[in-house]
């Protein structure tokens, strides 16, 4: 309401938080590529005739071929004697070791083809490999099935797959075997394409002679039949080192190669066998790249597993949140329904204290609405705080009985309240904002708990005058459920944050104990309440005192408000932070009540941005039917927590159709109003008042919907509460 200096809103940060979520999104899906990887043999074969035909000199040559980028084709064959064993889809941190333990125990060598992410993984047992005398080939990055890939992805794969050898051992592959392959009468149109790709990269593509299949696990005496070439000829032999158990070939290279080598038969690498020179050395630049890759992937596979987390511990804290809340609101209800079945009861001249500034538009609705409230003995003190427009003559030529207008010059909201107070006669203050109107039995239902001496301030119910259109709707729901479960489960809790500006009674006795509204933070309802409650005082929440208030129209409108109310309540964290140490009612509101606002409307909103990213992870790479079962099963608890929300508040059940469209908009901007408050709390900027415009909402809803009177005052005022004078700080 008030004027004040304020820095300007930084905005440097909001390209941070791009860039970070882009590259979260970039890290996570970089795991997603390379951690969905198929199994030997899981792909369905290209049809035999896509991507035209095939070279005879692929499908009647050897194991080993260069093909040339013109489709030129020469092949190589292992000579006599001589096996080349190739194990696939490593390394592996269990088999890979135990297959070297066998070649080493038999002084036999042979070749890895290896999948790049996996020896970003485990880059120890890529050098273990070179160490003991092996080669290593390139198996793609991601295990990537060539045939009908995209040519720019499969130079990717075949690069990045350089690059992590390179990073890992010092050496740059030249042999290349494509996932899901076989031997050479094997090879279709559509690999022979990719094989002429592959083989334009450098690569010499090594198939194989004898497929073992291994990979099904068919037993060691079949893997052994399958590995054996015909009588004294040499042969490229396929077998595997990863992908799942692979006991079985382990125990069939203890079986064959004594007996291969017992025949004279010699266990080469493929280069060695063929007279190829050694692998070359990688560049400085293909190192680099290589562990700039590593860090990357494993960086995404970390967040990946810490997004996990993240999202595990929300639906635990959003689970535990929801029945706190239900029980708190089943037993809240029953101590309402208690309290309502007894009579009212006068306590005394009420003093509504208006604030208002330029409230041209809702001030007559809202001084009309409380002197038609049932209760009696009632003044209302409208105090404009200096408005540029007729506010105050308004309310003036109305000349109503028991309404004063008293002008001040522009101070502030906080300060309004407080010249209300320095004139009001009563010993219960209701404190209204200028947009808000009662109901005709609001003033003596929010009164009734001040029955109980030790309660000092009482929340009534904020309802949303103009819930029409989704952004109405939205915030109505929001109102129900967010704001008035809460507040029930505060109440039962003993630890009131908030009593809202809108409507809210307090004793004179606890104003005069925090010495009247603070102006030190944003959120003046906060900051005084918690003031209150630290005081000693107890504060509850009456959901049968109802007052409408006009709701931001415009989502610009929206963020101002938010904004405000966000920054305000961590000004009012921080300020009241000793609470978290202290005993009695300031350490319920310390440990409860600060605890929860730092989780679930601070932390959490925090983290929200990375949940969405996380979200559109899992539409690429997640099952699909798991991420709709997710998003509905969250949806339905939503929707039943607001039914039950809405049956609490007697509304009707028809805004819940909205329901799930706030995930799209509504609550992008709530997080990101929290990240911008957050901002600016760290950098310590001050925040000026946003008047939001008004329309006269509430007031037209108030008239259109006057309920019936109340039951009539029956009882007389309780004794023994005499009005004690306010004595205030000098400012």
């Amino acid at each position: 309401m008030g004027k004040r200096v304020r820095r300007p809103a930084p905005r440097a940060h909001w390209v941070l938080l791009a860039l970070l979520m882009l590259v979260l999104l970039a890290e996570l899906s970089l795991n997603g590529y390379v951690s969905h990887v198929g199994a030997e043999g899981s792909d369905a074969p290209a049809a035999a005739g896509a991507g035209g035909r095939v070279p005879p000199g692929v499908t009647d040559g050897a194991a080993v071929l260069r093909i040339g980028a013109d489709g030129s084709v020469s092949s190589r064959a292992m000579p006599a004697g001589t096996i080349a064993l190739t194990f696939d889809d490593g390394p592996d941190p269990v088999w890979t070791p135990r297959v070297l333990a066998v070649l080493a125990r038999y002084r036999a060598r042979a070749t890895f083809f290896q999948v790049g992410s996996r020896v970003n993984e485990h880059p120890e047992i890529a050098r273990q490999v070179v160490a003991a005398g092996s080669e290593i080939g390139s198996h793609t990055f991601s295990h990537l099935a060539p045939a009908g890939a995209p040519g720019r992805l499969l130079d990717a794969e075949l690069t990045l797959t350089g690059n992590a050898v390179a990073a890992a051992t010092g050496q740059r592959p030249v042999l290349m075997r494509p996932p899901y392959s076989s031997s050479p009468d094997a090879v279709t149109g559509a690999d022979f394409a990719a094989l002429r790709r592959i083989g334009g990269e450098g690569y010499l593509v090594a198939l194989t002679d004898r497929d073992t299949e291994d990979w099904r696990r068919p037993g060691v005496d079949a893997i052994v039949r399958a590995a054996q070439p015909a009588r004294g000829a040499g042969a490229v032999v396929m077998l595997h080192d990863s992908g799942g158990d692979r006991a079985q070939t382990v125990a069939a290279l203890e079986r064959m190669i004594p007996a291969m080598q017992k025949r004279g038969y010699r266990f080469v690498t493929v280069s060695e066998g063929l007279g190829l020179p050694a692998a070359p050395r990688a560049t400085a630049g293909e190192r680099w790249r290589g562990h700039a890759l590593r860090v990357a992937q494993l960086s995404g596979g970390w967040l990946a597993r810490a997004m996990t987390v993240l999202m595990l511990i929300a639906v635990v804290l959003a689970a535990v949140r929801l029945l706190v809340q239900l029980w708190c609101a089943r037993a809240h209800r029953r101590r309402v329904r208690a309290l309502d079945a007894r009579p009212l009861v006068s306590l005394g001249l009420v003093s509504v204290i208006v604030p208002a500034y330029n409230e041209a538009a809702n001030i007559a609705g809202t001084v009309r609405s409380l002197l038609a409230n049932d209760y009696p003995l009632l003044e209302v003190i409208v105090v404009d705080d200096g408005s540029s427009d007729d506010t105050a003559g308004i309310v003036e030529r109305l000349a109503l009985p028991r309404v004063r207008v008293i002008r001040q010059r522009n101070a502030g909201k906080p300060a309004a309240l407080n010249t209300g107070v320095r004139y009001a006669r009563g010993d219960i203050f209701i404190m209204v904002d200028g947009d808000t109107v009662f109901e005709r039995d609001a003033v003596g239902r929010l009164i009734q708990p001040l029955q109980d001496p030790a309660v000092g301030a009482v929340s009534g119910n904020t309802k949303v005058a103009n819930r029409g259109g989704l952004l109405g709707r939205w915030q109505h729901l929001e109102y129900v459920i967010g704001f008035n479960l809460d507040r029930r489960m505060f109440d039962v809790g003993r630890c009131m944050p908030t009593v809202p500006g809108a409507i809210g009674a307090f004793r004179r006795a606890a104003v005069r104990d925090v010495g009247g509204v603070s102006h030190d933070t944003l959120a003046e309802d906060t900051d005084f309440t918690m003031a209150v409650i630290r005081a000693g005082w107890r504060v509850v929440y009456q959901p049968g005192a109802v007052a409408w208030t006009e709701a931001p129209a415009s989502l610009r409108q929206l963020w101002r408000q938010r904004y405000r109310w966000c920054y305000g309540t961590m000004q009012a964290m921080w300020k009241h932070r000793r609470s978290l140490t202290q005993r009695g009612p300031a350490g319920r509101l310390g440990r409860r009540g600060l605890g929860y606002l730092l989780i679930f409307q601070v932390l959490l909103p925090l983290s929200a941005p990375m949940v969405d990213v996380y979200g559109l992870y899992g539409l690429f790479f997640l099952p699909l039917g798991q991420v709709a079962a997710v998003w509905a099963g969250f949806t339905a608890v939503q929707v039943a927590t607001a039914a039950y929300a809405l049956r609490l508040d007697g509304e009707s059940y028809g805004p819940l159709w909205s329901l799930p469209l706030q995930q799209v908009v509504y609550r992008q901007l709530m997080y990101l109003v929290v990240v911008q408050s957050t901002v600016m709390a760290l950098l310590g900027g001050r925040l000026g008042w946003h008047r939001m415009v008004r329309t006269g909402a509430a007031t037209a809803h108030i008239t259109a919907t006057t309920p019936e009177p109340a039951l009539p005052l029956v009882s007389p005022a309780p004794a023994g509460h005499p009005r004690q004078p306010v004595r205030w700080p000098t400012n």
